[in-house]
């Protein structure tokens, strides 16, 4: 059964008109990026107990909080990096969740990130085991840039890092960005096997806006055939970025969020996938 989730700041910063246009769409759960323009990540405690407050009240869940952790230098400080995880942990549970987005750090300036490959994985299960003392799960998504932007680079954290507190975010439009074609390069090559959390996301090569789900390179229609035959059962997790895409977040609107799940909404159906809100 496929459990459908939103990083509901791309329809705006108002936690009600979140709720509001997920609620319309059938969506009952949140992953939280942003509210009132304000990053998960510097939430305070007391901010986000208000908003849960506000998800219970309607009845929607957290599945996860969508950090920025992992998404800077190798050669910026990784300290403060740390205490900020700390946090993110504290918000994570404030919401309900013990899952937590993150990623794999850029490459130090003027280096390639494959040269600093040990330092990665030395910052990363530092990462896994505050995570673990604290009973969080850490979710790695495939970002471009970073040391698990491709497969490859997926396939050798996962190799090296063998946690229950270190799960694979799938993230197919990242890897068109990377010129990998998702399925045929990434899933039916080992990446299947480790997907735990879903982003839906599509895009087409050289466009700064991604597309709905089916439209574009990310080849959603083989992968979601072969999770039909895997009877996998998971979040899906919508990431749209219809009208502006960044580094940070991303931008769809209320009418343009309503397609994005239209779309996805088909293709379960269209691959016999079963979903609920």
């Amino acid at each position: 059964m496929i459990t459908l989730s939103a990083f509901a700041d791309e329809i705006g910063p108002d936690l009600k008109l979140q709720m509001d246009v997920c609620e319309a769409n059938g969506i009952k759960c949140i992953d939280v990026r942003g509210i009132d323009n304000t990053n998960v990540s510097t939430m305070t405690l007391k901010k986000v107990a208000e908003y849960r407050g506000q998800f219970d009240d309607r009845g929607f869940t957290v599945p996860c909080i969508g950090s920025p952790i992992g998404k800077i230098r190798m050669d910026e400080d990784f300290q403060e990096h740390r205490n900020l995880l700390a946090h993110c942990i504290e918000v994570a549970h404030g919401f309900g969740t013990r899952l937590i987005r993150v990623f794999s750090f850029y490459p130090s300036q003027g280096k390639r990130v494959g040269d600093e490959r040990q330092a990665v994985m030395d910052r990363l299960a530092k990462m896994v085991e505050a995570a673990g003392a604290a009973g969080a799960v850490l979710l790695h998504e495939n970002e471009k840039r970073i040391y698990g932007a491709k497969p490859d680079g997926v396939k050798d954290i996962f190799e090296t890092i063998r946690s229950d507190h270190l799960k694979s975010a799938f993230d197919p439009a990242n890897y068109v960005e990377e010129g990998v074609a998702p399925y045929d390069d990434g899933w039916r090559k080992g990446l299947a096997e480790l997907t735990y959390y879903f982003h839906v996301k599509d895009k087409n090569p050289g466009e700064d806006a991604c597309v709905p789900a089916g439209q574009g390179k990310g080849q959603l229609a083989e992968i979601f055939a072969d999770l039909k035959e895997r009877n996998w059962s998971g979040y899906m997790t919508l990431e749209p970025h219809l009208s502006k895409a960044g580094q940070f977040a991303g931008f769809t609107g209320p009418a343009l969020f309503a397609e994005a799940v239209r779309a996805v909404k088909d293709m379960c159906d269209r691959a016999g996938l079963r979903y609920r809100k």
